[in-house]
């Protein structure tokens, strides 16, 4: 496996490739989820090259919204499977970084503990300080593609996905559990404040 060369490829790919109205899952949030990965796998003691399939997968892992927006996760595979076997990713590497990108569809459901890693890494965010600083720049992206309209909606989308989500790892129900639940309570506070209205 040439990472290194997969690693050049596709974040001039995203680069390249991406459109401007995403303004959540830019190349920023392949690179975020890409440290949050290198982070968890130390934590979770993962092996070397156990490592560079989940980080493969990182960089991969929205690599579908170069062409649509919509089932980003499969043609993120698609992307994979055509791009991959040139740096010398066997078959079976190819499908279990495949697994790991289809495991963050939403509602996740990672199957085993490289599944977990990613899952948490991609929502790493949920339970950290800049939690509402990169909310509002998904809050724009949904509002350019016309997904939602008003930060009351926004508010009630967030409450609803809070209540939802969970981490996976030991690591992130221990890091970012707290956290994540006080921005759930907070805004709950806020929601509730547009019943009173």
């Amino acid at each position: 496996m040439d990472y290194h060369a997969a690693k050049a490829f596709i974040l001039d790919k995203l680069d390249r490739e991406l459109s401007e109205s995403l303004t959540y899952h830019g190349i920023h949030h392949t690179l975020d989820v890409l440290h949050a990965t290198e982070v968890l796998c130390n934590l979770e003691k993962v092996k070397p090259y156990e490592e560079i399939l989940a980080k493969t997968a990182a960089l991969f892992h929205d690599s579908g919204f170069t062409v649509s927006n919509q089932k980003h996760e499969e043609l993120g595979c698609a992307i994979v499977r055509e791009h991959l076997p040139r740096y010398g990713y066997s078959p079976e590497e190819v499908e279990r970084i495949c697994g790991m990108i289809m495991a963050t569809k939403i509602p996740q459901q990672p199957q085993n503990c490289l599944e977990q890693i990613l899952c948490d890494a991609d929502l790493d965010y949920l339970g950290r300080d800049d939690f509402y600083c990169i909310g509002q720049t998904l809050f724009e992206e949904l509002r350019s593609y016309q997904i939602l309209e008003t930060e009351e909606a926004w508010n009630r989308l967030q409450v609803n996905f809070l209540n939802a989500h969970r981490f996976f790892t030991p690591s992130n129900i221990r890091r970012r559990g707290p956290k994540k639940a006080r921005h759930l309570r907070e805004l709950q506070i806020i929601v509730a404040g547009y019943e009173k209205k």
